[in-house]
């Protein structure tokens, strides 16, 4: 056996591509005039072709489909609205229904037969209820209640609605309206305040069911005659002219019913649910909506009377057309209910506070869905004639007078009036908001709306201004931290944009007063966190950031997931941008990581956990104290004591210590004693990260760098310490991935290329490093074939490289390397040769012992190109080669690339060798 000869500068100039210099970068755009040359050429070669938009038919024929278009979209436009109407309606009641979700047990003073027919309500016996009634005379009355559950409530509810559709069905039309007026009359109970949310939307479904069955009946009369033929067609917009006397005549016969039932609140949803039918009598069937609203007056109930009109206001939804009076009519009526109920000192309901405030939460959903149906597609002009109607507005350029308005109107007032106008009366709307003060709504949130608001489209300046001055002004007034957050939170928004740095720094001045002088709370962190990551998101540079008065006294007072997201922030501007300089910059992110560290569980870290241990990896990475070596080394050290438990830290810190050493390297030996403590730093550190795969990495980088530095002794020791890393692998993994498995094999032939820099030891023998490598493979259970094959096969290419005159790199010090240390020392070539023709033992053997054909062919080919390229083919080499070529034959195809590609080189390296020939295909 002899090894292959290698000129390695020959060969890299062989293999190197020729190169020309080039005119114009090859990423620069080309020149116009070229653009324009390869255009005309393509027009003049294609002659045949029609580029349909080029053509002077084709905006003729876009503006006859445009025509088309807009004589259907008439049509389009009200189905459309129809279904968008179904859908908001659809959404609020689920809205309504999440929002006041059924209690477990409803109590009913009055249990109507139409529930207690199924329910197991819980009633006492009449001789119990009149022993009672002597005894205490008084409680009797309110002890006298029925309770069912909740669920059994609905389902029964769903059971009615069954058997009117049902009796409808069996066209026993009687029965399915006084089912009807039995649900509407449910409605009359509020007994139970928070149950009356879901007893309305379960109610106005039957109601709703109610009024589409008699749309149908009577527009089948008025298209049909008693023996089925047809006597026309609706069309959407239909006239009351088109109607026949006997639909006439049945509509009036449903009205006249409705009208007959004695209680104020059924007749009313009843008439409301049948609304559309008035089309059928009328060309304004909107008229009747005026009476109805005060009819709504008679009701006495406030909740009741509220959600009377919501139901109205969707009825009305259902009328081709119809204006917004009764709409505005019904939120001047809640209004005044709300003021009732607000100035008496004891509410009805239950006769305390916090009854009085659910009776206003519940009645909020109806102020807000009638508020959405009044400023739907109104114009500015509209806007401000509903506006003076609500009260508020002089005329059409003084909106806002100085009237007062209930606070949870005014909100919804506020979310429904269009930008421009928010925009335009901001001050105004302010100092509405100030007078507008009462326990319906939180006078905060007002505040804080608007500035919503206002973000949404900027008014102009002197607006912002005027704004932002008052906001200012009314939020030094506030006394809790809470409230104080609340209002200036959108209005930073604006500040930040508007460059109002004097308005910043006095809300961050008012936020630290008033955070300092009592413990905050969770709704207090989440508002922090909230307007810091506004103040973060806004700026630049983090200097800038930290040099903001009193950001750093609000940070330290966070705490929980909050203060986890603002750490993560900063922690993401300090590493978006080149390297960090600054040492009181580095000191206040060291304490951000340290807090970040502290309220993150690092060994079991994932998903946003991960994400702050990348970070404070990142940040040490990215911290560089220039020509303060020892200083930086300093900070390493910390950080290996307050980051412990991050394992991608550590491994940032071996980086980190060997780019240390590195640079002190560039100013010769003179930092030596430094370069021997990063190397020490990072000997202690590895050993402490769990991956081996990673320390076996570690190692071979740091042992290169103690190379670099001259120090044999270390890196000698560090490839050792690289050794015995592989061999504990099997004790700590018991099963490895394909990824570790590609990773432990790349980072064995790693090794290898290390080894060709690193000068033998005579005494302990040339090839002790690359036994142990050997033994390694093939005492490890987990070490596949096709491991063996590779690694084996790493070995071949680095004895074969350590027996060449001239090494392909070196260390590029005063250190002797192999070439020149043992050169012309003939027991050094003959024990690379001795033991790798031991290796390649080994790699046939492995070959033959592996049972898939398909990896057998494929290891066969690795090793017979690593043979080839290794060794000279002789006599003692070809018929290794020709039996490897022969098992690639027999389990791969013929037409296999890479076994072509190997036959190629093997008649290269010995044209006469007869490989081709006794290998022929």
């Amino acid at each position: 056996m002899e090894f292959r000869p290698r000129n390695y500068i020959a060969e890299e100039e062989s293999h190197a591509l020729p190169r020309s210099r080039a005119d114009d970068h090859p990423l620069f755009a080309p020149s116009t005039s070229s653009n324009h040359h390869k255009v005309d050429a393509v027009d003049h070669e294609s002659h045949d072709f029609f580029d349909p938009l080029r053509s002077p038919a084709a905006n003729a024929v876009a503006s006859n489909k445009d025509v088309e278009d807009g004589e259907s979209s008439s049509t389009v436009s009200s189905e459309a609205a129809a279904e968008v109407s179904v859908k908001e309606w659809t959404t609020f009641k689920r809205f309504l229904m999440q929002k006041f979700p059924v209690s477990k047990m409803v109590s009913v003073s009055l249990m109507p037969d139409v529930i207690i027919k199924t329910g197991k309500a819980n009633v006492k016996d009449s001789t119990t209820k009149h022993l009672k009634e002597l005894d205490d005379p008084e409680n009797f009355a309110e002890e006298d209640v029925k309770v069912i559950t909740g669920q059994e409530y609905v389902s029964r509810l769903h059971e009615l609605k069954d058997e009117i559709k049902r009796a409808w069905t069996a066209e026993d039309r009687v029965t399915s309206l006084k089912l009807s007026i039995k649900v509407a009359r449910l409605l009359m109970d509020t007994s139970v305040l928070q149950f009356y949310p879901t007893l309305f939307v379960l109610a106005a479904e039957i109601m709703d069911m109610l009024g589409n069955l008699v749309w149908e009946r009577i527009k089948q009369k008025a298209e049909f005659g008693e023996d089925g033929s047809r006597l026309c067609y609706l069309s959407e917009n239909f006239k009351e002219i088109n109607i026949c006397v006997e639909a006439k005549e049945t509509c009036n016969n449903w009205f006249c019913k409705v009208g007959s039932v004695r209680e104020l609140l059924p007749r009313i949803y009843l008439e409301l649910a049948i609304l559309p039918c008035w089309r059928f009598l009328n060309d304004r069937p909107a008229n009747s909506l005026q009476r109805l609203v005060l009819m709504t007056r008679g009701l006495a109930d406030p909740l009741a009377s509220a959600y009377c009109r919501l139901y109205m206001a969707h009825c009305a939804r259902k009328l081709p057309s119809c204006d917004t009076g009764h709409l505005i009519t019904s939120i001047n009526d809640i209004k005044i209910l709300l003021t009732r109920v607000l100035s008496t000192k004891e509410a009805a309901h239950g006769k305390s506070v916090d009854n009085r405030r659910l009776l206003v939460s519940l009645m909020e959903p109806t102020i807000e869905y009638i508020m959405k149906c009044i400023f739907k597609d109104a114009s500015q002009r509209q806007v401000g004639t509903v506006l003076m109607e609500l009260g508020l507005g002089r005329n059409q350029v003084e909106l806002f007078g100085s009237n007062p308005c209930v606070s949870v109107v005014l909100h919804h007032l506020l979310k429904e009036l269009p930008t421009e106008i928010v925009g335009s009366y901001a001050v105004e709307i302010l100092h509405l908001i100030e007078y507008s003060n009462d326990k319906s709504y939180d006078q905060c949130l007002n505040y804080r709306l608007l500035g919503f608001r206002l973000c949404e489209r900027r008014p102009t300046l002197d607006i912002l201004n005027a704004a932002v001055d008052r906001i200012i002004q009314v939020v030094t007034l506030l006394d809790e931290l809470d409230d104080f957050l609340k209002v200036v939170d959108p209005y930073v928004d604006i500040i930040l944009q508007n460059q109002m740095d004097n308005h910043l720094n006095t809300i961050l001045e008012g936020i630290s007063e008033r955070a300092c002088k009592k413990e905050i709370v969770d709704n207090d962190v989440v508002g922090l966190q909230s307007i810091l990551m506004k103040i973060l998101s806004h700026f630049k540079d983090l200097e800038d950031v930290f040099a903001l008065g009193h950001f750093l006294e609000i940070l330290d007072v966070m705490y929980g997931s909050s203060r986890i997201s603002i750490d993560i922030q900063i922690l993401n501007m300090a590493t978006r941008y080149g390297c960090i300089n600054d040492p009181t910059t580095v000191q206040l992110l060291f304490e951000i990581c340290q807090a970040l560290h502290d309220g993150i569980d690092f060994v079991n870290s994932k998903g946003d956990d991960y994400q702050a241990a990348c970070l404070i990896s990142r940040f040490v990475l990215m911290v560089d104290y220039g020509a303060e070596m020892e200083r930086h080394l300093t900070f390493l050290v910390e950080c290996r004591g307050a980051f412990g438990s991050i394992n991608e830290l550590k491994e940032t810190l071996v980086h980190s210590s060997n780019h240390l050493a590195t640079k002190a390297l560039k100013d010769g030996r003179k930092h030596l004693s430094f370069v021997k403590s990063c190397i020490a730093f990072s000997e202690v550190t590895i050993p402490s990260i769990s991956d081996h795969i990673r320390q076996l990495n570690l190692y071979i980088e740091t042992s290169e760098v103690a190379l670099l530095a001259g120090l044999i002794s270390h890196s000698d020791g560090l490839v050792d310490s690289a050794i015995s890393c592989l061999q504990s692998v099997d004790l700590i993994n018991g099963s490895l991935t394909p990824v570790d498995v590609d990773g432990m094999v790349t980072s064995i032939q790693k090794l290898c290329s290390l080894l060709v820099i690193v000068p033998g030891n005579p005494e302990l023998g040339f090839t002790q490093t690359l036994k142990s490598i050997l033994s390694l493979i093939n005492s490890r259970s987990w070490i596949t074939s096709k491991m063996k094959i590779r690694i084996s096969c790493a070995i071949v290419s680095l004895s074969a490289t350590l027996s060449q005159n001239k090494l392909p790199y070196n260390a590029d010090l005063e250190i002797l390397s192999n070439d020149l240390l043992f050169l012309g020392d003939s027991s050094y070539v003959q024990e690379l040769l001795s033991f790798s023709e031991h290796v390649l033992q080994n790699l046939v053997e492995i070959i033959e012992q592996e049972p898939s054909g398909a990896a057998r062919g494929s290891m066969a080919l690795e090793a017979c190109n690593c043979i080839a390229a290794s060794f000279k083919i002789n006599h003692n080499i070809q018929p290794v080669c020709s039996k490897l070529i022969e098992t690639a034959k027999s389990n791969l195809s013929t037409n296999d690339a890479y076994l072509q590609s190997t036959i190629k080189v093997l008649d290269k390296h010995l044209p006469t060798s007869g490989i081709a020939a006794s290998t022929a295909i």
